[in-house]
């Protein structure tokens, strides 16, 4: 317990340079919990293919705002394509305020969550663990 408590994880946040009002409300909710440290490894104007890869290559977990998809679908697409290239669990956020999550996202999932903070919390710890207990 306490050594999850001291762990700091490292989080790739999926975002979209133009329209920050989802990942801003999603940071926030990380930042209210109080007995979670995190680093985030995004870079919001670095978007092309090796970028990503960079940003994503010493993450713990990829975290996707699927309310971004349909804003950006080929990014957000790509995010996920090396994710599981780089063998990193995923954690899908539903559109805030809403329980659907498109198929193709959902299907990429370690787990589908919504905006409550302590599940998100729990998601990426159990996704850490369910990938721990894989290898």
């Amino acid at each position: 317990m306490f050594e999850d408590e001291s762990k700091i994880y490292n989080i790739f946040i999926s975002q979209l340079k133009d329209d920050s009002e989802e990942y801003d409300r999603f940071i926030g909710k990380l930042e209210a919990s109080h007995d979670f440290e995190w680093k985030n490894h995004s870079i919001t104007d670095k978007t092309d293919k090796e970028q990503l890869i960079e940003q994503m290559k010493d993450v713990d977990v990829v975290i996707i705002l699927s309310g971004m998809y349909s804003k950006n679908k080929n990014l957000i697409e790509q995010e996920i394509d090396l994710a599981q290239n780089l063998k990193k669990p995923i954690v899908i956020i539903r559109p805030y305020g809403m329980e659907n999550v498109p198929g193709r996202i959902e299907d990429a999932a370690s787990e589908v969550v919504g905006w409550n903070t302590s599940c998100i919390v729990d998601s990426v710890r159990e996704s850490l663990e369910d990938d721990e207990d894989m290898e």
